[in-house]
């Protein structure tokens, strides 16, 4: 579709951009994507500010961040009820998950070294289902029970129960918080998460998150149920692209039959630059399947941190995050005058993704512009380039260097996929398509000193190795968003075909991130150094492929994990699941994750 129909389905001609619906109608409690969203400070300030700054004398560029984390001592506390409801993002009425009554999320938000204590409770009813809650990026040095994994590090939350999370702000910059059981975080259950670091570019204004996120009229249940039955549709299309929670869709393209309740436009998001001051946006692809395009109208972007990973400012016109990668980016409102507007886009890449409307659209407005104005700019002329890749290596520099030393071991994991005996499409990480068992924690029972798991759960024990290789081969037709858990990879190269084995991008200091696309007919080459013994996923972030089995589990020092206390509250959860499903049957229809 061009833009020109996309304008023609989605707003009413010569009158403005408006709002049929309210916002608790679209989006529930939440507020973003409104005016009236916060924006964020430079630190938060109730707590002791040594040097002037929470994190005392540390800096972007002389401290090294998996080492060097504050000891604050502060305490943020959230409390969470996870329950359904019924709310309509796009205007199409949908039955979804919500943390607090709201879509997105709330955020959570703390100083680096500070501590997080989070209560989540599981009011999952209708059916009822259970529950567990990751914090997308964080290391987890000493808390690997807080990680937020059913099935590895501890088991779900049973219906009706709670469990409070308590875990250290041990990195800085922008990230999210999701469920991780079965596809339900495509369900509604995300949030944003800011943790508050030294500065490596200044600016003025803190925008806060900006979530971007395909958007499906089917329940998360019913297409993972179509994606892993007998032959069934295992590439579903969404349906809408939404910015902080919101887009317009034209309900005069409903299928023939569809009688859910739809309104045409159900509002946009908004979004305020105050004329000549440089603002961040914190960019979270927080979908479930598409790569997204993000770019503002007239305005060139800073990009100053890829994940949890600071880099060396460069200036682009686009930015590409695959689902569960972070874009910090600068812009400075020097366009136009103080009563201009313009639109901000994020485009799913249909030559990498699936999307029936893959365009989102939200309003920016300089500080004296009507902010009930349709805006008249027009996009970046930047052709999508097919790839399906990310930023180029030699581009994405870190702020602070680490070189890649000389790896003790290297493992190939090959991606595939096959049709099993029942007719399933399933994908496979290293010849084996991953199935969780959400009575019995890996975790748990490495503690115990039991290293002998099923085949099904693809663990890869990596013994005492002090620095780990891997090579993904990729020889689908599919790119593949590649996440690790309890690290940050070091990117040593990624691109067509195969690697050749030697060609390491910039070894002195490699782009570091937790999730790192490897394009369709290719390999992708990363490395970590084994400084956080545990039991650490390692999962393509397509819902629906993590969903087909596309995992495997990274046993990292296991002699050490032996000599770890695991909370007992972690344990507790085993013993509520353990009594709920002595009684329910759990329809555990995909991988489990």
């Amino acid at each position: 579709m061009t833009w020109f129909g996309l304008f023609a389905g989605i707003f009413t001609a010569g009158a403005g951009i408006i709002n049929t619906m309210s916002q608790t109608a679209t989006n529930g409690n939440s507020y973003w994507g409104t005016l009236q969203a916060p924006t964020f400070p430079p630190y938060l300030t109730d707590n002791p500010l040594p040097n002037g700054y929470p994190w005392g004398s540390l800096t972007a560029s002389g401290n090294n961040p998996y080492t060097s984390a504050p000891q604050t001592g502060v305490i943020r506390s959230y409390d969470f009820t996870v329950t359904r409801g019924t709310i309509s993002p796009d205007g199409y009425s949908k039955d979804v998950i919500l943390v607090n009554g709201q879509f997105p999320g709330p955020a959570i938000e703390a100083n680096w070294g500070d501590t997080f204590v989070i209560t989540v409770h599981n009011q999952i009813t209708g059916p009822e289902e259970g529950t567990a809650f990751h914090w997308h990026g964080l290391l987890q040095k000493g808390t690997q029970y807080m990680d937020g994994v059913p099935a590895v590090t501890q088991c779900p939350i049973a219906p009706g129960a709670s469990f409070t999370y308590t875990f250290k702000a041990d990195l800085y910059g922008s990230s999210w918080y999701h469920s991780h059981y079965s596809a339900q975080y495509a369900g509604g259950l995300v949030g944003p998460m800011i943790i508050h670091g030294p500065k490596n570019a200044p600016y003025d204004i803190d925008l806060g998150p900006v979530f971007l996120t395909d958007y499906y009229h089917k329940d998360y249940f019913s297409i993972v149920k179509s994606v892993v039955e007998s032959n069934g549709d295992a590439k579903p299309f969404s349906d809408n692209n939404l910015i902080n929670g919101k887009m317009n869709f034209d309900c005069s393209t409903k299928a023939a039959g569809d009688n859910t309740a739809c309104s045409d436009n159900a509002g946009i998001s908004r979004f305020k630059f105050t004329t000549g001051k440089t603002h961040r946006l914190r960019l979270i692809n927080a979908g479930a399947e598409g790569m997204q395009r993000f770019s503002i109208d007239g305005h060139k972007m800073v990009v100053i941190a890829n994940d949890f990973v600071p880099v060396k400012p460069y200036t682009t016109n686009v930015v590409t995050l695959a689902v569960g990668q972070r874009t910090d980016v600068l812009v400075t409102a020097d366009v136009g005058t103080s009563d201009s507007a313009f639109w901000m886009r994020s485009n799913i890449s249909t030559t990498c993704s699936l999307s029936n409307q893959p365009n989102a659209l939200a309003a920016i407005y300089y500080d004296g512009a009507d902010t009930n104005s349709t805006p008249a700019s027009t996009a970046w002329d930047v052709p999508d380039p097919g790839t399906c890749t990310n930023d180029e290596l030699d581009t994405t520099e870190p702020y602070y260097s680490l070189a890649a030393e000389t790896p003790s071991t290297t493992q190939n994991l090959d991606i595939n996929s096959y049709v099993n005996e029942t007719g399933t499409f399933l994908w496979t990480l290293g010849g084996t398509s991953f199935r969780a068992n959400y009575n019995n924690p890996i975790l748990s029972l490495a503690n115990e000193g039991n290293f002998t798991y099923p085949d099904e759960w693809n663990v890869r024990n990596f013994g005492s190795n002090t620095t780990i290789r891997i090579v993904v081969n990729n020889p689908t037709p599919a790119s593949h968003p590649m996440h690790l858990h309890g690290h940050n990879m070091q990117i040593l190269h990624e691109g067509a075909g195969d690697w050749d084995g030697v060609t390491v991008t910039r070894q002195a200091n490699p782009q570091r991130r937790d999730v790192q696309l490897v394009r369709a007919n290719g390999h992708l080459v990363w490395q970590i150094t084994t400084d956080n013994p545990g039991v650490w996923p390692f999962h393509c972030h397509i819902a629906w492929h993590v969903s087909g089995g596309l995992y495997a589990n990274i046993l990292e020092r296991p002699d050490d994990i032996k000599n770890d206390a695991i909370a007992t509250s972690a344990l507790q959860t085993c013993t509520q699941w353990n009594a709920y499903t002595s009684t329910a049957v759990v329809d555990e229809i995909d991988s489990g994750l």
